[in-house]
Order: structure tokens, then sequence, then C-alpha cells
């Protein structure tokens, strides 16, 4: 019987998102996760660089410089592994995580060395075109039958960059 109940609120929040009717679907996702009292481990992973720490801060609804947010920089700030809760629902938590395919998270060992099977869905962030790494973070999700959202950042230095352009022709 939950189950069944469980599929008719998914349908629900679905067919708010399709309707743009995004305060709606928001409502129906947090009002079972505010009542079960479930954690909800959401995952924040990509490549060094690609605005995951800064998607976390904005997500948590703070800025880069405000007390109790992400570290962010220019250079690989997020070393290891960190939860940050949901300021309004503390059974959410956002976990930054390290960016895949650098020297010190090589692609080949990232997995295991991020614990990447302990969350329960995924936001892949890329700045740029999908990449190799993004595709393979996305086919591992997949392989644990889990969840994600591709969410593509820093479009705004490509709108920028393709109106410098403009203005140069």
């Amino acid at each position: 019987m939950a189950v069944q109940t469980d599929c008719k609120s998914v349908t629900k929040e679905i067919k708010a998102l399709q309707l743009h009717d995004k305060p709606s679907a928001g409502r129906m996702v947090k009002e079972p996760l505010g009542m079960n009292g479930i954690t909800l481990n959401i995952a924040i992973t990509g490549e060094t660089g690609s605005g995951k720490s800064t998607f976390v801060n904005a997500f948590r609804g703070l800025s880069d410089d405000e007390e109790g947010a992400a570290p962010t920089g220019v250079t690989e700030c997020t070393m290891e592994v960190k939860e940050y809760f949901h300021p309004n629902y503390p059974n959410v938590k956002f976990w930054d995580l390290p960016g895949v395919g650098t020297p010190n998270f090589p692609s080949d060992t990232y997995l295991e060395s991020v614990g990447f099977e302990k969350f329960d869905f995924f936001i892949i962030i890329a700045a740029a075109r999908f990449k190799e790494n993004d595709v393979k973070l996305a086919q591992e999700i997949q392989r644990m039958k889990k969840k994600f959202y591709f969410v593509r950042s820093k479009i705004d230095d490509d709108i920028n960059a393709e109106r410098k352009k403009e203005k140069l022709q």
C-alpha cells in the first residue's frame, strides 16, 4: 500500500513539473521528507572547478563568503567528502564531493575513494560540454539503479563570451 501511495505522489510531482508549477512540485517533494523523517543523501559530483561547492551554497541560500558556506575558489578546494544540511529540512543532506579526474582523485579510483554507493541521489555538475568523466559518473549511477540530474553551470560565462563575439563582428 505504501508503494502505491508513493507512486501516486511521484506522478503528481511529475505532472506539476511538466506544467511548470514548481512551487506545487516542491511542496509535494518536501512533504513526505518532513513527515517520514527519511534522510535523503544527495551527492554533488563532477569535475573540479565545475561549481559544485557554489551549487551547494546556492541551494542552501548562502553566498560563497557566508559563515557555514562550502569553500570555493579557482583551485581544487574540496579535498574530502563533506556534508551540508538543508536549512529547512535537516534530514536532507547535500554531500559536496571532490572533483573527479584530478591527481588527488583520479577517475579510476574516484568511486571507491568518495564512497559513491552510499548516496541516494546524484547531481552531476558540468561547467562546459559534458565530458568523459561526466558520462562515466552517469553510467555508474545507472548501474546502481539510482537517479541523477545533470546541471550545467557557469552558463553566464558562455553567454557573455557570445555577446562579446557579436560586438566584435
